[in-house]
């Protein structure tokens, strides 16, 4: 699934994360967007369950949010712990 930019500045409207709507660099913007797509395979993946390929693409997609996680959890404590409550990942 490839995120729209209508997507993208829902997404960052509906979460209070982006400085403009059109921010993706940020930490939280992007962990953000990877929560978006990693629920969309994990929806996908509950109906196709021999689908391996997309199975190692979410488990890239979840280690690269987990490591913008760690980086926050490093920067700035405060930040992380808001992204975590906002988007519901638990830790």
């Amino acid at each position: 699934m490839k995120l729209t930019t209508e997507a993208k500045k829902e997404i960052f409207q509906t979460s209070g994360f982006s400085k403009s709507a059109t921010d993706t660099g940020s930490a939280e913007s992007q962990i953000a967007l990877f929560t978006a797509r990693i629920n969309h395979l994990t929806d996908h993946l509950k109906t196709h369950k021999k689908d391996f390929s997309t199975r190692l693409g979410l488990l890239k997609l979840v280690g690269k949010r987990r490591r913008l996680l760690n980086y926050l959890t490093k920067t700035d404590i405060e930040r992380y712990r808001a992204i975590i409550a906002e988007l519901g990942i638990r830790k």
